[in-house]
């Protein structure tokens, strides 16, 4: 654990091998949980998704994480977007756009493929309400809805109990539900 520390502090610094390390390190687990949200066997997938979700953290100069916990909640976040950006494009695609797309699909993506990209936008929205009001229950769902961690997964990530993630998750999702329903009617 303290490895992985060093390694963002070094990486934050700027040290490009650091960050590699840093990857390589980490790849298999976060490999792990994008291979979590797929449905089926495909492994190019939750190798794209994993590629992807580094590009983006490693594209956007050094790295602004604190520890490990930090580093999977910025994670999920980044992947929560490359779904919301995912089912933008596919829905300018619908509009006359005719870009090809490659194919992602997590648990987000699900609910999308199934045709309900207003779920997953609703949902957003919804989840940019929250974070307003909340954003450490906005960080639980994009860990649990994104990123595809269990509660017990999220405990050991950012030391909490899992029974106050429990009762953080039902607030959450309560929360959202409500927010839908408002969004349906």
């Amino acid at each position: 654990m303290s490895d992985i520390t060093e390694l963002i502090g070094k990486a934050r610094e700027g040290d490009v091998q650091a960050s590699e390390h840093l990857f390589s390190t980490l790849y298999d687990e976060l490999r792990r949980l994008a291979a979590g949200q797929l449905r089926g066997d495909n492994v190019m997938r939750s190798t794209s998704l994993v590629h992807e979700t580094w590009l983006k953290l490693a594209n956007h100069g050094t790295l602004e994480v604190t520890d490990r916990s930090h580093y999977f909640a910025i994670a999920a976040r980044v992947m929560r977007q490359i779904v919301i950006d995912h089912v933008r494009a596919r829905g300018a695609q619908r509009r006359g756009g005719d870009v090809p797309m490659a194919s992602l699909d997590t648990t987000a993506m699900n609910v999308a493929s199934q045709g309900r990209d207003g779920d997953v936008l609703a949902l957003d929205d919804a989840l940019h309400r929250l974070g307003e009001m909340d954003p450490a229950l906005a960080s639980l769902v994009e860990m649990r809805f994104y990123a595809g961690l269990e509660l017990s997964e999220i405990s050991a990530v950012i030391d909490r109990s899992e029974r106050s993630l429990k009762r953080d998750w039902r607030r959450a999702r309560a929360f959202l539900q409500r927010e839908l329903g408002h969004a349906q009617a």
